[in-house]
């Protein structure tokens, strides 16, 4: 499939921003572990997040694979800064798929504006690629819900300033694919605590919390979708966001090809420069195939969300390969770089630490197999 001109400007327009705005302060906001909220900020003033949310909640009506296009340019130049921004609408989809009208007109629009930054509670400590297996619970207690539990790795979690969670609603409903709801809260309620987690191996610009529920309330209005219904409204949201996934691995891979061959044409060896070798052309010509391969996977999977027929097998090849895409070109890239590579005077090794990440989080690779695989014998 080909890019329409409208898509090929927001590409062109995302890469040009993080050129502006991520490359000169890349390095310090990973040593730092933080990152400036007025880029986030300026680029909500260029329209760069909540693309994919519609005009009538101030989005821009634009569909994901536009959002991913933006993830792929925003991550090419530096995964962490762009995880940064656009992590911000995290759990959005949700809420535009399956919240009320009241829902969507409260929360979204300040998403995009710029007046609000979002979180997504899912894992837990013993719940992370098993989402039935989430423990939170929220009771109903005159007219709301209170909610107590803890969760793990939520993007956002010290900055957002609501969250929707996954929560028990139901612990007796005979199956554990029905006992969850998903339930927004405001994280300034009492009994809400975040502890930032620090050490990460890569996108340390991103906020990433441990979060403790203490007695949390909740306006009964505040659930999102049907009582009961969490766990696939969840199956729903990975299907649009694992596309976004597939396009940061695609990002950092080719950043990864953009850096190697940057080094090789300059870096001289056995009397000429690493680019006139064959051995080292063959090697690019495989990055680049690798990469090539993985973007048009998850072009044609976000044009099935965006279709409004998502091919949930395509959805999973795109993640699983756009991870193992990533993996792979960047250990290549590194290798290029030779020892240059292993220091942090060069880009290269904070990309090596940034890409593992996409083979991890909303679905690892071994959860995106065993999707492609039930998929494939079905009806067999």
């Amino acid at each position: 499939m080909e890019l329409t001109r409208e898509q090929m400007d927001i590409k062109q327009a995302a890469r040009e921003f993080a050129e502006g705005e991520f490359k000169e302060r890349a390095k310090e906001f990973d040593e730092k572990e933080e990152f400036d909220l007025s880029i986030w900020k300026k680029a909500c003033e260029f329209g760069f997040v909540g693309t994919f949310i519609k005009e009538e909640y101030g989005g821009h009506g634009l569909g994901y694979l536009e959002h991913s296009l933006i993830a792929e340019e925003f991550w090419r130049v530096d995964p962490g800064c762009g995880q940064a921004v656009l992590s911000t609408t995290f759990g959005s989809e949700m809420i535009q798929a399956f919240g009320s009208e009241e829902l969507k007109k409260k929360y979204l629009p300040p998403l995009v504006s710029g007046d609000a930054i979002m979180g997504f509670g899912i894992t837990e400590p013993d719940a992370g690629s098993d989402a039935a297996s989430v423990k939170t619970r929220a009771e109903r207690v005159n007219g709301k819900f209170v909610i107590n539990g803890s969760k793990t790795f939520i993007t956002n979690g010290c900055l957002a300033d609501y969250m929707l969670l996954m929560c028990i609603t139901d612990p007796n409903a005979p199956s554990s694919h029905k006992r969850h709801s998903a339930i927004i809260i405001d994280t300034k309620q009492p009994g809400f605590e975040a502890t930032k987690i620090h050490g990460k191996m890569g996108i340390r610009a991103s906020n990433t919390a441990e979060i403790g529920l203490n007695n949390v309330e909740a306006p009964a209005e505040n659930l999102v979708g049907t009582p009961g219904n969490g766990f696939y409204q969840l199956m729903d949201f990975f299907n649009k966001t694992r596309n976004h996934v597939a396009a940061q691995g695609v990002g950092v891979a080719q950043g990864a090809l953009d850096l190697a061959i940057a080094h090789v044409k300059k870096r001289k060896a056995f009397g000429g420069t690493l680019s006139r070798f064959q051995g080292i052309q063959f090697i690019l010509a495989e990055m680049a195939t690798r990469i090539e391969t993985a973007r048009s996977i998850y072009w044609r999977a976000a044009y099935s969300v965006d279709k409004g027929k998502p091919d949930t097998k395509l959805i999973s090849m795109a993640k699983w390969n756009a991870g193992d895409t990533a993996v792979r070109v960047v250990n290549q890239a590194l290798q290029l770089h030779g020892g240059y590579g292993y220091i942090s005077e060069y880009d290269i090794q904070r990309f090596y630490r940034d890409a593992k990440i996409v083979e991890i989080y909303e679905g690892s690779k071994e959860v995106e197999k065993a999707i492609i695989g039930a998929e494939l014998l079905k009806g067999a």
